[in-house]
């Protein structure tokens, strides 16, 4: 027998299933997952409860299965580790029976919802929402939906929160566990956010709710209840803002002088074009500049640095953390040699290097059809080959002048930096 989920044809059921590498194995198991707050078996709707009940089958965390009362011969499961490698040999188990699954809250707020719609598909679950904790946070902190950001750092690197860090913004961070509001209070601070009013709520909802209020600065060191939300006012002063365009100073980052300089990475961004989800590769990365700023245009965004010299991958790293994208991936190696076995990208940045022999044919064949090329070259030799791609595939041909004031004796003149030729191209489609 066939087994696959519902509502999909079985030819792109096996395609999506085997994209998102958990199994050809189909799973033909229809799931209801119902939030439940922090206030359990009493504060879900009559209606809920009706769900929950009749169920042949109940999964859930076991904090989530221990607020329901008993019912006969009902089936209790408690997610397997990891849950998205064990999802379909649990779920198989169960085919035909009438499945529900509890998530806090919002199942579709960091929850469990997301992975089932994920590996099932959205026709094969039906989501039942509760109060999620970030309604409840505005709520408590009167703050509208429009004016705040949300921050999940829920099995995430709490660095994260860096990336939303600006002047007078409202964040909510949804915590991982009672360590986080340590961890965010000294994030903040040492990015000289250190003034922001902080409040910890836990236990939203629940008779057992709490509140705590300080500064980042002097955050207490005791570990917070387990359920809890940050929510954060940033302090409009005594920071540095850092903008949310391409072309960060030189400075926010360590380096050693290898570094796309500000004005010549604004302009390669530009024509790298971040787009939400896609994969860049930063070939030849030095400080990572280049994949760290593709990161920060939006949260879905994937980056891969290569570098051949360990002290720079090692920076490329401290840079990723400390600018808010701690997903960047640093593969350390020479290239083209190390990118053979990479997931192809959207999108190829070659900052220098571009002469070692077969590097930019490598770039170019993995690079995916309307992806995004750009190299950088200073030298007669690279300009050479890059004229000659030029005239062999299309695109746009740059020349980068860029000069900069500075003293003369007594007076103000103009020093170049080194011209740059940039050739951007797109691929056509197959």
């Amino acid at each position: 027998m066939i087994l696959r989920p519902f509502g999909l044809d079985p030819a792109r059921a096996q395609v999506g299933w085997v994209a998102r590498g958990i199994s050809s194995t189909f799973v033909s198991t229809r799931v209801t997952v119902v939030g439940i707050g922090a206030d359990g078996w009493a504060g879900l709707t009559a209606s809920a409860q009706e769900l929950v009940a009749g169920a042949a089958v109940v999964l859930g965390g076991d904090r989530h299965l221990a607020m329901l009362p008993d019912v006969a011969d009902q089936i209790r499961e408690t997610w397997p580790s990891p849950l998205r490698d064990g999802l379909p040999a649990l779920l198989d188990r169960f085919e035909g029976h009438a499945v529900v699954a509890l998530a806090s809250g919002d199942p579709l707020v960091s929850g469990v919802a997301t992975t089932l719609v994920d590996v099932l598909g959205k026709d094969a679950v039906t989501v039942v929402p509760a109060l999620s904790s970030v309604a409840l946070a505005r709520a408590r902190m009167r703050w509208s939906a429009e004016s705040t950001e949300v921050v999940t750092l829920v099995g995430r690197d709490p660095h994260l929160v860096a990336r939303s860090l600006a002047p007078g913004l409202r964040l909510l961070v949804l915590s991982s566990d009672g360590a986080t509001p340590g961890e965010v209070a000294a994030l903040l601070t040492a990015a000289g956010y250190g003034a922001s009013p902080m409040t910890m709520l836990a236990d939203l909802g629940s008779d057992a709710e709490s509140r705590v209020d300080g500064l980042a600065a002097t955050w207490h060191d005791e570990t917070a209840p387990a359920l809890n939300v940050i929510a954060v006012e940033l302090a409009s002063s005594g920071a540095r803002p850092l903008g949310f365009v391409a072309g960060l100073p030189e400075d926010v980052f360590e380096h050693d002088g290898q570094i796309t300089k500000r004005d010549v990475r604004a302009s390669a961004l530009a024509r790298l074009a971040p787009v939400p989800g896609q994969l860049l590769w930063d070939v030849g990365a030095g400080a990572g500049s280049v994949g760290i700023e593709w990161l920060r245009a939006h949260p879905t965004c994937r980056a891969i640095a290569i570098e051949s010299r360990d002290d720079r991958a090692a920076r490329i790293v401290t840079n990723a953390s400390t600018l808010g994208v701690p997903a960047l991936q640093v593969v350390t190696g020479r290239a083209p040699e190390a990118l053979a076995d990479l997931e192809r990208p959207h999108a190829v940045f070659v900052g220098g290097g571009a002469t070692e022999p077969g590097l930019v044919d490598a770039c170019w064949d993995a690079l995916l059809p309307g992806g995004r090329l750009v190299i950088h070259g200073v030298t007669l030799e690279t300009e050479a080959l890059l004229a000659y791609r030029y005239a062999r595939f299309g695109g746009e041909l740059t020349r980068l002048h860029i000069e900069h004031a500075a003293p003369i004796g007594t007076f103000t003149g103009w020093t170049p930096a080194r011209a740059i030729m940039q050739w951007a191209v797109t691929k056509a489609d197959e």
